[in-house]
């Protein structure tokens, strides 16, 4: 009988469920346009070292203002949610840096802050030479939250030859209204954020209404590229969220948009992520570019 106990517990454990984790790796990306080396955060599913032979498509999730590249792996309740979205839909998932107020764009008065180009012309390329992705726009998606939100929506808008889909949680989609409705010490505190990236609003409104979401529908629109939206009902961008659904609606420019209950919160976030990724997955699934478990 005692012979038996360890043939028995070696049947249970081939037996049991395998237990899998994505792995994550820090990618270094040299940045010529910003004279500096940044981060980016790479999720790679379980099957990615095992599957040789394919390629994958891949995610970019960027973060919020306040964040860095590694919000995403750090700042949720549950660790693992990055992780397991991975390993459940067989996803590269690359979280690039986007500095606490760079909001992913070009800036024209900071040499320093020209996130559009690090994104754009050196993360990508550089993810799609060292790992096996799908280095086409069928096979790459983007997503954020809060500036990262703006982000996902201004880049893919401004660039649809690189992107097959996009979506926001909780978007600042409109920067001309983040220094509106708030304490004068708050607004001065603003200002100060916005000055090294698009300089003074009093002075140069222009530039924050050229840079805005809000202002880029109708090219949304004709770009035809799957969009998601969401924002929790407590947020303090849900009037934006819902004006900008509300002229998507005018336009019949088709987009899926969602509202839950929820504040601008890690809570929130990791909840409307698993919906994100479902959505975005449809599309990459519709291309033909998804990697069968």
């Amino acid at each position: 009988m005692p012979l038996l106990r360890p043939l028995l517990l070696a049947l249970l454990l081939l037996a049991a469920p395998a237990t899998f984790a994505a792995s994550v790796d820090t990618l270094a990306v040299p940045s010529a346009a910003m004279n500096k080396t940044y981060r980016a955060a790479v999720v790679l599913p379980t099957s990615y070292p095992k599957n040789k032979k394919a390629r994958y498509p891949v995610l970019y999730l960027l973060h919020g203002a306040w964040g860095h590249f590694d919000n995403w792996l750090k700042q949720t309740p549950d660790k693992q949610t990055v992780h397991r979205l991975a390993d459940q839909y067989n996803l590269i998932i690359v979280c690039p840096e986007g500095e606490t107020f760079g909001f992913y764009l070009d800036s024209p008065v900071n040499p320093g802050s020209q996130f559009e180009t690090h994104i754009l012309k050196e993360v990508l390329p550089l993810v799609d030479k060292t790992y096996r992705t799908v280095a086409d726009k069928k096979g790459r998606v983007i997503a954020g939250l809060s500036m990262g939100g703006h982000g996902a929506l201004y880049l893919s808008a401004r660039h649809p030859e690189l992107f097959a889909a996009a979506g926001s949680m909780s978007g600042a989609l409109d920067l001309r209204s983040l220094t509106r409705n708030v304490s004068a010490a708050e607004k001065a505190n603003r200002e100060k954020l916005w000055a090294p990236v698009l300089g003074a609003e009093t002075e140069h409104p222009e530039r924050f209404t050229a840079n805005s979401v809000m202002s880029m529908l109708e090219k949304i629109g004709q770009n035809q590229l799957p969009i998601i939206i969401d924002c929790g009902v407590d947020d303090f961008l849900i009037d934006i969220n819902r004006e900008v659904h509300r002229r998507l609606v005018y336009q019949h420019i088709p987009h899926d948009y969602t509202e839950r209950p929820g504040a601008h919160t890690w809570d929130y976030w990791q909840n409307a992520l698993p919906y994100q990724v479902l959505f975005l997955n449809g599309v990459l699934k519709a291309n033909g570019v998804t990697v069968e478990r």
